[in-house]
């Protein structure tokens, strides 16, 4: 570590070449004209530094002082190749980022305009300039870690308060930030690094979470392994992430706390947000979700990110986000995953990401999972499990740790909606998981979404709106491109309901499962609750069609399954409507292009509390179909009632009524 006690550098005080002044301006201070003959007026008793209006200081070596004042208009830099960085009292202070411009700029940050006191070290680093998309992001960190270990002509080690500092690990530290877009620790290079009980803070905004520029600590690059144990971080801001994992890294969090709380978004950006993932600082309002920071993000192309005994939680937005990876792998093990700002997801995945969640608590406010294409698996942390995902994982938990941890089942609390299906993925609940949301449990936005429910453990499903199970027509608005704005295009489409009748298609099949239905498993489980297909098809959205499967074997259904139109309460779903997403009511009606397949196997009794429309109905040896108490109920087929017996198929125009 560097000591900042030492003699203060020389510092170089003189007038900037034109060109290279007007750059500056107009990077800081669009309309200021700095005049070729300028200089930086500077006081040395009591080693002060001041900067006035139109002076440029340019430092070229660390330097410390115990007041800083830098006026409006007054400009510190350092030469190419290095990057600047001001801690007062051992707090990253002072920088600013510049607004975004219709260029796409606003990435770098300057030292702001004012008068600091106390402890003072302005860093002269050796830049870590990184790229994301066509952005140069110019990372700032405290620690700066590679294989050869911490490299301090990388890193700002004023920022780093108390503990021990090796090339291996850090103990006890405590990193602080009121700046914007300055990073914690950095590890990359194929380097392994431990952070020990490290406490870090930081209160501003980041910029951008698809590289973790601004993000407390990141793990990037094959080989990298960075292991964190007992952390406390906790951050404000936008974009303001606490764990970043990248680029093939293994990142290990494990006893810790993490929280990541909303910041203040920049006047400039669109009240619209935008899907351009450069410039990307707010969720996009389509999710029916609204904040400013995730807690975490895993990128990359099968880069692992594994949280253990640890609480994981975001004011809103989300806890836990795979981003921008493809065949990444997060796993949780006995963590607690919420929202504390009443919305938000549990978490995201993207990119045939593999989730695992074991023993785990939700308490989130709107979705335990959004799903654009990925396996996830709910289910208890038995010691047989957990030492599997230790081992193929390498996520190093010793002898000790494992025996220490206690078996859990998982318990999910969501707001809205358990899973959200964009894309086609699968999801499996075992164990003795128990599920409890305040509306529907699951719902696939007309995709193959696949749910397999195996309660023989003792799992449980209890849905707040009566609804297991919602197969529907996307609701999701489309991004429009504006030009003029600070970004490629911003997310102001508007979705439309259907009116009228779905038009019969001549090419989709009903009667037998196709290769894109959406299915639903379940294997040994009571359900209270409501099943609905209310796709369209008929060429609307472009989509023929699409059918819900459902199989049940040893279980029990009690509710309506049905084709259905469903309905939102508003006709149109615009920004200032974005809560309305995947909030329907649904009608049973009859089957057109929304075939509905239910198969009872051995053992499973389904009572139908109400008419329901199926396009086919398949009863094994043992099943049956029967009514409420004090109730009958008729199949009619075509029109034309039949008896139901076990053993048979059904297939065409289903109806069953309770009387």
């Amino acid at each position: 570590m560097t000591d900042t006690s030492r003699p203060v550098p020389e510092v170089t005080y003189r007038a900037r070449p034109r060109a290279l002044l007007v750059a500056v301006a107009a990077a800081f201070a669009p309309t200021l004209v700095v005049p070729a003959s300028a200089h930086a007026a500077t006081t040395k008793a009591g080693k002060r530094i001041t900067v006035a209006s139109g002076q440029t200081l340019e430092l070229t070596a660390t330097t410390t002082a115990t007041r800083l004042t830098i006026a409006e208009g007054g400009f510190i830099t350092v030469p190419d190749g290095y990057s600047l960085t001001l801690t007062v009292n051992g707090v990253e202070t002072g920088s600013e980022l510049a607004a975004l411009t219709d260029g796409y700029g606003g990435v770098a940050t300057a030292i702001a305009a004012g008068t600091y006191r106390g402890t003072i070290v302005l860093t002269v680093a050796e830049a870590n300039d990184l790229t994301y998309s066509t952005l140069t992001l110019p990372f700032r960190q405290a620690l700066y870690v590679d294989a050869d270990g911490v490299d301090e002509s990388k890193s700002v080690p004023s920022d780093v308060l108390g503990g021990t500092v090796t090339d291996t690990g850090a103990s006890g530290i405590t990193l602080t930030s009121n700046g914007e877009a300055f990073n914690g620790v950095y590890v990359t290079g194929g380097g392994s690094y431990t952070l020990t009980d490290p406490t870090i803070a930081f209160d501003g905004n980041g910029r951008c979470d698809f590289i973790g520029y601004g993000a407390s600590v990141v793990g990037t690059g094959s080989g990298t392994t960075l292991v964190l144990d007992g952390a406390n971080i906790s951050n404000v801001g936008v974009v303001r992430t606490a764990v970043i994992a990248d680029a093939t890294a293994n990142v290990i969090v494990k006893n810790s706390t993490l929280h990541c709380a909303d910041g203040v978004v920049p006047d400039e950006y669109p009240a619209a947000g935008t899907g351009d993932t450069r410039y990307m600082i707010t969720v996009p309002w389509m999710l029916g979700l609204s904040g400013n920071v995730r807690t975490t993000n895993l990128l990359g192309a099968s880069t692992k990110a594994s949280y253990i005994n640890s609480t994981i939680s975001s004011e809103k937005w989300g806890a836990l986000s795979v981003d921008g990876g493809s065949y990444c792998t997060l796993t949780a093990i006995n963590s607690t995953i919420a929202n504390t700002g009443g919305q938000g997801y549990g978490s995201y995945a993207i990119g045939n990401v593999t989730e695992h969640f074991l023993g785990c608590t939700f308490d989130v406010g709107d979705y335990a999972l959004i799903h654009w294409g990925a396996s996830a698996h709910y289910g208890d942390s038995t010691a047989s499990a957990v030492a599997a995902l230790n081992s193929s994982l390498g996520i190093g938990l010793t002898s000790a740790e494992l025996s220490a941890l206690p078996e859990k089942s998982t318990t999910i609390d969501a707001g809205r909606f358990m899973v959200l299906w964009y894309a086609a993925g699968s999801v499996t609940i075992d164990g003795g998981t128990t599920v409890n949301t305040g509306e529907t449990t699951f719902v696939s936005k007309a995709v193959a979404g696949t749910v397999t429910v195996d309660g023989s453990d003792g799992a449980t499903i209890n849905s707040g709106n009566g609804v297991i199970f919602q197969l529907m027509d996307t609701d999701r608005p489309s991004s429009v491109t504006v030009s003029g704005q600070p970004r490629s295009s911003e997310t102001i489409g508007t979705y439309t309901e259907p009116t009228g009748s779905p038009t019969k298609s001549s090419s989709w099949v009903t009667t037998s499962s196709q290769s894109t239905d959406a299915k639903g498993t379940f294997t040994d489980i009571d359900l209270t609750g409501d099943f609905y297909n209310s796709v369209w098809g008929g060429g609307n959205a472009s989509l023929q069609g699409q059918n819900l499967s459902l199989s049940f074997t040893r279980s029990t259904i009690e509710g309506v399954i049905s084709a259905s139109t469903a309905k939102h309460s508003v006709s149109t779903i615009t920004k200032d409507t974005y809560r309305e997403i995947s909030e329907v009511t649904n009608t049973p009606s009859a089957v057109v292009n929304n075939g509905v397949l239910v198969t009872l196997g051995s053992g499973s009794t389904w009572t139908v509390t109400g008419t329901s429309y199926l396009s086919s109905l398949t009863l094994a040896s043992g099943a049956s179909v029967t009514a409420p108490s004090g109730k009958t109920v008729t199949l009619t087929v075509g029109g034309t009632t039949t008896a139901i017996e076990a053993g048979k198929t059904y297939t065409g125009a289903l109806t069953l009524t309770v009387a």
